[in-house]
Order: C-alpha cells, then sequence, then structure tokens
C-alpha cells in the first residue's frame, strides 16, 4: 500500500469526514446568521435593521420545499460539493466588498443569496451522513457532529470576528473563505463515492428556473423597488404629512411582509393540503406525506417549532448586546477561548448520556439548562444596565472591572455547555422521525419547522430589545421557551 492510500484510508475514515462535513455545515451558518450581525452593527445597523436581518434566516425555514430535489437528484456528494464551491465564491466577494463604502446593502444580497445555497448545502449534509451510516453509527457519531458543529461556530465568533475586530472585516472573511476552500478540496478526496446515482442535476435545476425563474425576479424586483422607494424624495414628503409613519422602517416593512406570508401559509394550509393529496405520485407528496403519516404529529410539529424559541431569541441580540457593552475586541477571545471547550464538553457529554440513558430521559433536563440561560442573561444585563447605557454607540467605551469580565465569561461558558446538551437532544430526536426513503427531506422538514420560531423571534428581537432594553428582552425569551419544554412531556420517544 502507498503512502498515499494510506494517508486516503485514515482521512475517509466516518469519524473525520463526519467532523469535517458538520464543521463545514456549521461556519457558513455562523458566518450569516451570527457574525453579519456583529459587522452589521459594527457599520452602524440600527437595532431594528439587526432584527430584519433575520430573514436570512428564511431559507432553514424553507429548505425542506427543495429537499425532495436533494433526495430525488444526482448524489448527496455532489450536492454538497457544488453548494460549498458557490458558497467559497460568495464569501469571496463578502471579503472584498467589506470595507468598501455603501457596500452594506450589497453585502446583505449577498448573504441573503449564500443564505439559500447553505441551506442547501445542510440538506445535502445532513441526508449523505444518514445514507453513507447505519442506524447505529449514525447515533454513535451524533456527539462528533455537534462537537464539530459547535466548533465551526466558536471558529466564527472567535477566529473571525476577532480578525475583523482587530484588522478590518476584508481579513476576517478572507480567513473564513479560506478555511471553506480547504475543507472543500478535502472533501472532494475524502467523501465516500458509494451512493446510488439518482436522475441529473442539470436537468432539475433547468426546470426549476425555466418554472421559477420569473417569481424570483419578481421578488427581487419588489425588494429592490421598496428599497428605492423607502429612499425616494417622494417618501420624505410623505412623512413630513404623516410623520407617524416615520416607525415604518424599511427593516420594518420586510418584518411586515414576513409576518404576513406566515398568515397566507397558515389561511392556505387546506389547499396545500388538497393539491399533495391530489398528486400522491409526485415525489414532493410523497416526502411530505410520509412525513405526516404518524400518531400524534400535531403534537410534534408544535414541539419542533417551539422548541427553540427562546434560544433563538437571546442568540439573535448576543452579538449586539456584547458590542453595546464594548466588548467588540474580547468578544473573540471570550467565544473561542472560552465557549469552544465549553460546547465541546457539553457536545460528547451529551451525546454519552443519551446513548447510556435515553433520549426519554435526558431530554427535559437538557432542554432545561438551556433556556435557564436566558433567565442567567437577563440579571447579567440587569446589573450591568448602566455600563449598556455608557458605551452603548460609544467609540471610548469604559472597561469593564474584572468581577464584571468574570461574569460574562462564566456566562458564556454556561451557555455553551448547556447549548451542547440541547443540541445533542435535538438533532437526535430529528434522526428518529425520518424515514428511510427521504432522509434528506424530512431532516429538512424537521429543522426547517424548527427555524421558524427563530425566524420570527429574530426579526421581533430588535424591537423588542429598543422597547424594553436587553434585560427585559432577555426575560421575555424564557418565557418563549416555556411551550417548547411543556411539550417535552407530550411527544413520543420511544427507545
Amino acid at each position: 500500500m502507498t503512502f498515499s492510500s494510506r494517508i486516503y484510508q485514515k482521512l475517509s475514515k466516518p469519524v473525520i469526514w463526519t467532523f469535517t462535513t458538520y464543521f463545514a455545515e456549521g461556519l457558513p451558518y455562523t458566518i450569516i446568521r451570527t457574525i453579519s450581525s456583529l459587522f452589521f452593527r459594527d457599520q452602524g445597523m440600527s437595532l431594528e435593521g439587526l432584527g430584519a436581518i433575520s430573514i436570512f434566516g428564511l431559507p432553514w425555514v424553507l429548505k425542506f420545499l427543495w429537499g425532495p430535489l436533494v433526495d430525488t437528484f444526482s448524489t448527496k456528494r455532489k450536492w454538497l460539493l457544488i453548494t460549498e464551491t458557490i458558497l467559497c465564491c460568495l464569501f469571496f466577494l463578502v471579503a472584498i466588498c467589506a470595507p468598501l463604502q455603501y457596500s452594506v446593502d450589497f453585502i446583505v444580497a449577498l448573504f441573503f443569496l449564500g443564505s439559500f445555497v447553505a441551506a442547501t448545502h445542510d440538506i445535502a449534509i445532513d441526508g449523505f451522513y444518514m445514507e453513507i451510516l447505519d442506524h447505529s453509527q449514525q447515533a454513535k457519531y451524533v456527539g462528533y457532529r455537534v462537537m464539530a458543529y459547535r466548533i465551526a461556530m466558536m471558529t466564527g465568533t472567535g477566529v473571525v470576528a476577532t480578525l475583523g475586530a482587530l484588522y478590518g472585516w476584508r481579513a476576517g472573511f478572507l480567513a473564513a473563505d479560506t478555511t471553506l476552500i480547504v475543507v472543500l478540496i478535502l472533501h472532494y478526496f475524502i467523501l465516500p463515492k458509494n451512493e446510488q446515482a439518482r436522475g441529473k442535476i442539470s436537468h432539475q435545476l433547468t426546470f426549476f428556473f425555466r418554472s421559477h425563474a420569473l417569481k424570483i425576479i419578481a421578488m427581487a424586483g419588489l425588494l429592490i423597488a421598496l428599497r428605492i422607494f423607502h429612499q425616494s424624495s417622494l417618501w420624505q414628503n410623505i412623512l413630513t404629512d404623516v410623520p407617524i409613519l416615520k416607525k415604518l422602517t424599511y427593516p420594518s416593512i420586510i418584518a411586515l411582509l414576513l409576518f404576513s406570508s406566515l398568515i397566507i401559509v397558515w389561511l392556505s394550509r387546506r389547499r396545500l393540503h388538497q393539491v399533495i393529496l391530489n398528486h400522491p405520485e409526485n415525489f414532493y407528496a410523497k416526502s411530505f406525506l410520509s412525513f405526516m403519516d404518524r400518531p400524534r404529529i400535531g403534537t410534534i410539529l408544535a414541539f419542533i417549532i417551539m422548541i427553540r424559541a427562546g434560544e433563538y431569541m437571546l442568540s439573535a441580540m448576543y452579538a449586539p448586546f456584547m458590542v453595546d457593552l464594548g466588548l467588540k475586541v474580547h468578544y473573540g477571545w471570550i467565544s473561542a477561548g472560552i465557549g469552544l471547550p465549553s460546547s465541546i464538553i457539553g457536545a460528547l457529554a451529551g451525546g454519552w448520556f443519551i446513548s447510556n440513558y435515553g433520549l426519554k430521559k435526558m431530554i427535559w433536563p437538557f432542554l432545561f439548562l438551556q433556556n435557564i440561560t436566558n433567565l442567567l442573561y437577563m440579571f447579567l444585563a440587569l446589573s450591568l444596565a448602566g455600563i449598556l447605557a455608557i458605551n452603548t454607540a460609544n467609540p471610548t467605551p469604559i472597561p469593564l472591572s474584572n468581577i464584571q469580565m468574570l461574569e460574562i465569561v462564566a456566562m458564556q461558558a454556561f451557555d455553551q455547555f448547556s447549548g451542547g446538551l440541547g443540541t445533542a437532544v435535538l438533532m437526535t430526536f430529528l434522526m428518529r422521525i425520518c424515514c428511510l426513503e427521504y432522509k434528506a427531506t424530512h431532516y429538512a422538514i424537521g429543522t426547517g419547522l424548527m427555524s421558524i420560531s427563530g425566524l420570527y423571534a429574530g426579526v421581533i428581537s430588535g424591537f423588542v430589545t429598543s422597547w424594553v432594553g436587553y434585560g427585559l428582552f432577555f426575560g421575555i425569551s424564557f418565557l418563549a421557551s416555556i411551550p417548547g419544554m411543556v411539550l417535552a412531556w407530550f411527544v413520543p420517544l420511544d427507545e
């Protein structure tokens, strides 16, 4: 056996590619959903605007709509490599544009496009994992999945954020892009190729764009037209005549459209269900009907949607909270040096406890630990209210005392540890509700439904925080987590 063959044999082990694929899944998500908030806040974006860019989470909610494409066409390995290549190109453009004046709107558009690509990338990785590994292996490596994802998050919030704060955002985003390029090259050589190929991607993509190109262009045109109108002299004249409309900012318009879309989907639910029933031979219909055809599906759906509501609200405002405390420079080392080890310990501990004691016994304690963090952040924010008032938007913030820094570091450690426990629980639960034939689609449906609360929680977070302050907001976020914890007692959790 040659040296290169031995290297390939070692690198192609499941423990290696499980880690690298979930690292590659977590890094784009962190850049788009977390680091973008830090970047835009640093560029002077309002809290309302930061809440509105939670629209970046929309593709993770809707990804089940194109999940059947990944299940039905080509191989998940090809989907994975193609989407990673596109993400590398998009992040390179973001890095080039980051220091340029008046580029914020363009970067918002790039991140929004990247969110759709990253969500598709997630579908491919989750499907690949369940396609290549059997059930016992899936359970065996769930801790590595969580650990890799958390390390990717800490790489983003630690390395990328620190580079952005110290050396400029171009350096930070180039570091993220370089990391993803290295992972892409590695995946090209080490990912197993034993999937059975299905229909060609090119045929399906051609059909998709022929059918939906006009809709996509119309939606993009509407958003651009709204932006132009909102900056026009006509709108300024209207504001002069009707001052109350000054509350209707561009981000709030996006938030209203987003909320309206949810209402429309809810009102049309019976019609959508009938359309699926009328075309049972369609691969979309088969995917969705097989997911819905299970006992206590209503309880399961409510649990999936509500379980991370509080956590999502907290995470949407965590980065702005740190910036407004005057800790932009410290944010990176706190996340990487404290949060990273804590999250790894939490992920491994979560996997160990679930494998030894079962999901049924561990789900509620782990979820409670995950959500009690919100209350601890509430007490922390209230105790630091004076410093927040002084340091918010202050170019020369006053430093925190050693005791206050210790409190923040301890909070980050506990937050990441309990987050690792909670993520292990949720991954295990979602894998259990996946049917064999539609693994990627069912996992996409589960994670998409779970992101619904995150999408709307993120949109309202900025508005609520600007009204009541960080302290009361974190308390409200804990109240939002209670329905999910209650539902955990009623979902089917047979081992």
